[in-house]
């Protein structure tokens, strides 16, 4: 646990054939919380935001803070740039370069908590946060927090009250699932596309079957920097710059409401960030469908990072057998009706289809087989 470290309570509110799929249902989207006023010390010398809803703020009392250190104590050890390292000297390194903690505080119940949080991207650069969903659980006065990813987590998603059946059933799947083993980021390592449709479970694309957008990034790293080649970018096309679930699951704004990055935890072992969105849909733990609206294509930098045109960055996530949440690799997954290949460099790489290359610069249809 961090015992004595000052945060902020911040002030928020809360070119081939196909099948065609159909229309996604309407989603009602929930209530954003109503927010709480500022409180505590000053956050400057944490480098810790702390976003609340007044009446989870009030439910917790005092023993909020103990909440809050204990989630950023989980954060501060699995993040890239800062595990290993005190908290003071990580948040103080991440301060250095402006980045922030931020603690998201979304419901309570009883002795659980669960929300959100992430640590910012450096806006010196291109790239995207870390990020995770949590839930937390008050064990004989201590709170013990799980991370998506952990053992904690998936203990905690078996027992909490705040979350729902179905919502469970995803989770569950989720983090039980041992990923398949890592295959080489060299180009041209051959997998079999049949059994990598099978391992992404007929993931589509970002945005509605049987329409297109261009490719403007090929596989590269989640953050444009180390780890598997995981994620993709997409703009312009016919699809009116919508993006869409790449399958049913579980949403989660992760930057809060006006904020341009969602998860979805999906059934089977995957899930999918999308970033960078402008108007995006505010969704909470809430059920969607395939193809659900999540926004439009932006240069949002909600947290951290930046966009030099509008875009969706999208990328794909699992567990391997320790629950180790992660960005896991595209080489030789399809997604979308394309298999996908690395390049000799991140963006690079390109997507193939029934004897079609689509490389970055190309327009490729949403494809359901």
């Amino acid at each position: 646990m961090l015992s004595g470290l000052p945060a902020r309570i911040a002030v928020t509110a809360l070119a081939v054939t196909g099948l065609l799929a159909a229309a996604p249902s309407a989603q009602t989207a929930p209530r954003v919380p109503a927010a709480v006023s500022a409180t505590a010390a000053d956050p400057s010398s944490s480098g810790v935001t702390v976003k609340m809803p007044a009446a989870v703020a009030d439910r917790l009392g005092t023993d909020r803070k103990a909440l809050v250190d204990a989630v950023t104590a989980d954060v501060l050890s699995r993040a890239s740039d800062t595990g290993g390292l005190a908290p003071a000297t990580a948040t103080g390194r991440l301060a250095a370069e402006g980045r922030k903690v931020v603690v998201d505080v979304r419901s309570a119940s009883r002795d659980w908590a669960r929300g959100v949080a992430y640590v910012e991207a450096s806006r010196a650069r291109h790239g995207v946060p870390e990020g995770w969903l949590y839930l937390a659980h008050r064990e004989n006065g201590r709170w013990v927090s799980g991370l998506e990813g952990d053992r904690e987590f998936a203990a905690h998603v078996a027992g909490s009250p705040l979350v729902g059946a179905a919502e469970r059933r995803s989770m569950t799947a989720y983090a039980e699932r041992a990923a398949a083993p890592r295959t080489p980021e060299a180009h041209g390592a051959q997998v079999s596309p049949a059994g990598a449709q099978a391992n992404t479970n007929g993931l589509l694309l970002p945005w509605m079957p049987d329409h297109y957008m261009t490719l403007t990034g090929g596989p590269h790293a989640h953050d444009s920097a180390t780890g598997h080649w995981s994620a993709l970018d997409f703009a312009g096309g016919n699809a009116s710059g919508l993006v869409r679930s790449s399958r049913e699951g579980t949403a989660t704004s992760m930057c809060g409401a006006g904020g341009g990055w969602t998860r979805v935890i999906h059934p089977g072992g995957f899930s999918t960030d999308y970033y960078h969105m402008r108007n995006a849909t505010y969704y909470n733990g809430t059920a969607i469908s395939r193809s659900a609206l999540l926004g439009s294509i932006g240069t949002d930098t909600c947290a951290g990072g930046s966009a030099t045109g509008p875009h969706v960055h999208w990328s794909l996530r699992t567990y391997d057998a320790n629950y180790n949440g992660q960005y896991t690799w595209l080489n030789g997954r399809t997604i979308g009706g394309w298999t996908w290949w690395n390049g000799s460099g991140q963006y690079s790489g390109c997507g193939t289809r029934l004897g079609v290359t689509a490389c970055p610069g190309t327009a490729l249809y949403n494809r359901t087989g």
